[in-house]
């Protein structure tokens, strides 16, 4: 018997999922500008460096560093490196470094120089001895406790967090568009139904619509296709009410973070759900019933049902499907309390040209990671200064020519490929200034 479903509606994947807007659709919203704040004029100092295995020297991704006694904190990208702009006045600080089955590293600055650190980490050897036996062993009722307790394990207070927002769209490994931004997160208590609102401080992006094969790809959402990862405060868009039991979990091996034990929970769609669904892994604070982190990915096998998700309008002579949809999220514990802390999501998808022989291959990642947070004791925002949720960050290239465009605030580390792309964006903006050009890339 065909198991039918009635919980997941279109509207529903539509809020959850990145779309890809294709040429000819609703206008890019003027949105760099509505929000206008001075920069900050402390000086900082930047630290830069990388992290890796101890033994293996292998770089260790979307390892996160923050400053100990403050909410300060940055990650590593996906080739181990990182750039962490730290205050003049907390040159006497610590570093706290950490990252999933490892163990935590707490490092003075003092003994770091501003270039070229590199931080090896040793790996965590994992012990039984402490472990909560109440822990359930049941996996799935592991999972239903732990999304239960959020109102006792995150934070209950409205807070104000900055984050840095980076989403990229590849033409298989070459950079096609750039966009970076700095906002506010305007957080709501995790047992809060109230959605997060986000409001944009700066922003730049640019776009090289030559390598585009005739279509200007939009990615709508921006920062909001990050934040609905958290899944703690929006279960609805992977476990939609009843929707838990369409999954049948599993115990995986376990690992250490900080020093405590964590249960890793395997989860998949049952074999009698059509619908496309998730599958990946839960790690779970074993001790305090608390999800520390989550990896997984969509079902795209069926191509129609794939595509019809993601896809807002298309060429008529062309056919397009993604190949892989991947999330993550992750986070951190502060003062016996945790809070969302780092967000990304993956898209990877084909187009098949009429008449063409080779498919064009595109990749569209977004990432958020906070850098700094505290308690709002400030007032709502107003409609005017919020982000909507269906929002195309500006195609413009605001910034690219001032390499000191973030001052102090934290942001993820480029990847060499982005770093690249940068210098390109620069490079090009400096010769229609020669020009006499106004034009961006």
């Amino acid at each position: 018997m065909e198991h039918k479903r009635t919980s997941y509606s279109k509207k529903y994947w539509f809020n959850a999922l990145i779309i890809i807007m294709m040429i000819g659709v609703v206008g890019i919203q003027k949105t760099a500008a509505s929000f206008q704040q001075e920069t900050p004029q402390n000086e900082f100092t930047q630290y830069k460096g990388k992290v890796v295995d101890e033994d293996s020297n292998k770089p260790l991704v979307f390892a996160t560093l923050s400053i100990a006694d403050s909410n300060i904190s940055t990650i590593t990208n996906t080739e181990g490196e990182f750039a962490l702009k730290i205050p003049q006045d907390m040159v006497n600080a610590k570093v706290e470094v950490s990252f999933l089955g490892y163990k935590t590293r707490v490092i003075p600055l003092s003994e770091l120089s501003e270039n070229k650190n590199k931080i090896r980490m040793k790996t965590a050897v994992l012990t039984l001895t402490g472990v909560d036996l109440s822990v359930p062993k049941d996996a799935k009722l592991l999972v239903k406790q732990t999304l239960a307790k959020k109102g006792e394990n995150y934070f209950d207070d409205p807070t104000l967090m900055t984050a840095f927002y980076r989403e990229t769209i590849k033409k298989r490994r070459k950079n096609v568009s750039l966009s970076e931004a700095v906002v506010n997160i305007h957080k709501t208590p995790y047992t809060s139904d109230k959605k997060d609102a986000v409001q944009l401080y700066k922003a730049r992006k640019s776009t090289d619509y030559s390598k585009l094969d005739t279509i200007a790809l939009k990615l709508q959402g921006g920062p909001f296709n990050a934040l609905f990862v958290d899944i703690i405060k929006y279960p609805e868009y992977i476990f939609n009410g009843d929707g838990i039991n369409d999954y049948a979990f599993s115990f995986d091996r376990s690992t250490r973070v900080n020093d405590k034990l964590i249960y890793i929970i395997s989860f998949e769609q049952l074999e009698s759900i059509n619908a496309p669904l998730y599958q990946g892994k839960l790690y779970i604070d074993a001790e305090n019933k608390i999800l520390t982190s989550a990896i997984y990915t969509l079902n795209v096998t069926d191509r129609d049902q794939a595509s019809k998700l993601f896809v807002r309008k298309k060429p008529k002579n062309a056919m397009v499907w993604p190949t892989e949809a991947a999330y993550r999220v992750d986070y951190r514990e502060k003062n016996g309390k945790w809070f969302y802390s780092y967000s990304n999501v993956l898209l990877e998808f084909k187009i098949n040209w009429d008449k063409k022989l080779f498919n064009s291959v595109y990749s569209m990642t977004c990432e958020m990671a906070v850098t700094d947070w505290k308690k709002n004791n400030l007032k709502s925002l107003k409609p005017k200064d919020r982000m909507k949720s269906s929002i195309i960050l500006n195609d413009e290239a605001i910034g690219f020519a001032d390499p000191d465009f973030w001052g102090e605030y934290n942001i993820i580390e480029p990847e060499k490929s982005i770093e690249s792309a940068i210098r390109k964006i620069q490079r090009q903006l400096r010769r229609s200034k020669s020009n006499g050009g106004t034009s961006a890339p």
